[in-house]
């Protein structure tokens, strides 16, 4: 199936503080924006649909009422912060399969219309042996580990994060959907005010509302919808099992889900060595040191290298690796249900070279990539995306 599915429209709303506007209001413009962009093409014509929330909603009625939808099957997902990209598997499973000819994968979340900034979840009673810590506090332990594992003093990690702040506000105030739409120096990173260990506000993804959507139909239907298809070169996903923080073996310098996940899309899409094959690159980037693990979870950087990669530039928008042309979570904001399909509306918009200023020269493959909970206890998932089938 790895090959037989094309994203063929996207929407995405901007990601910001809609306090005028509903959970209902963002899906209804996300999906307006999708269909409208594809001429003859109407809800109608969609076979089935899915919406992934973390907390914005409940069934698959989160969507069908908005939209009015009648006699259609909806499904709603949650995967903690990957629930964008599980809408988006799931959609693609299902029309790979035959099961349906064209499908909707959709995601949404409001973040800001609660008493408090942050996630809202609420978990389960457990047996009392769950780490309790605070996602700052967990992904905070990224960057001492790093620098124990690989010899890296703390100026030098502190200059490697600043980069990846710098970068991605940079590249966001390139982007009128983004959420933070002004460049930042690195002073003003690093002198923001302390979250958890060494992360400051500035090394934080911000907290917004936002949807997105995208129509996906078999690749062998693609070109009757649109002349520039988006292809699904390969897919990944997998469910940690939670023991890497309950064992003295996990070291807080890799998430194995995402190597994992990595390994799966890249056997699907042919990709050998995606440092040299990848055009760029969406990366969860929640956290500042979590962008730098990812560059050697995912093949870009070797190990222990990924900070000198960084600051030497090789992930910058001129770079030979472009990585959150968008500005990641970082800059673009991270409302839970909507990311995952945030990212591949900027590998989708970048394929089909409508970047503008941002556009990266000749790009043929885009790598998304999205985790969900803790290090040591992540959901991950990656895909491959192709401006042609093979």
């Amino acid at each position: 199936m790895a090959h037989d599915v094309a994203i063929v429209a996207m929407g995405c709303t901007p990601f910001r503080d809609h306090w005028a506007s509903s959970a209902d209001d963002l899906l209804v413009d996300a999906v307006t924006e999708c269909v409208s962009s594809v001429p003859g093409i109407t809800l109608d014509d969609v076979d089935a649909f899915w919406v992934g929330t973390q907390g914005s909603g409940m069934s698959g009625q989160t969507l069908a009422r908005p939209l009015r939808l009648k006699g259609k099957p909806v499904t709603r997902v949650e995967n903690y912060c990957a629930t964008g990209s599980e809408a988006f598997r799931n959609a693609a499973y299902a029309v790979a399969s035959g099961a349906y000819d064209m499908v909707m994968a959709t995601g949404v979340e409001k973040l800001k219309d609660s008493s408090f900034s942050g996630l809202s979840a609420v978990y389960p009673p457990d047996d009392g042996t769950a780490v309790d810590w605070t996602a700052p506090a967990g992904f905070s332990l990224l960057a001492p580990a790093y620098q124990e594992a690989h010899g890296v003093d703390a100026r030098e990690m502190r200059s490697a994060l600043t980069h990846v702040a710098v970068k991605n506000h940079a590249n966001g105030a390139r982007n009128d959907r983004a959420q933070f739409r002004k460049a930042v120096s690195a002073e003003t990173v690093e002198r923001s005010p302390k979250i958890a260990g060494p992360l400051g506000v500035m090394d934080c993804s911000g907290v917004s509302d936002g949807a997105a959507a995208a129509i996906l139909v078999r690749a062998e239907d693609a070109y009757r919808y649109t002349d520039k298809p988006v292809f699904l070169r390969g897919m990944g996903f997998v469910a940690g099992s939670g023991e890497g923080l309950a064992t003295d073996g996990y070291d807080f310098t890799t998430f194995p889900e995402v190597v994992a996940a990595a390994a799966t899309a890249y056997e699907q899409a042919g990709v050998t060595d995606p440092a040299t094959q990848i055009s760029l690159a969406e990366v969860h980037d929640c956290f500042t040191p979590t962008e730098v693990v990812l560059m050697e979870d995912l093949g870009f950087s070797a190990r222990g290298k990924a900070w000198r990669d960084i600051l030497d530039g090789r992930y910058d928008l001129d770079g030979a690796l472009p990585v959150n042309t968008d500005g990641g979570l970082k800059s673009f904001g991270h409302p839970i249900g909507a990311t995952g399909l945030r990212m591949m509306f900027e590998c989708f918009t970048q394929l089909r070279g409508e970047a503008g200023d941002r556009q990266v020269p000749d790009a043929t493959l885009a790598v998304a990539q999205n985790l969900g909970g803790q290090p040591g206890s992540c959901v991950a998932f990656v895909a491959v995306l192709g401006s042609s089938q093979q």
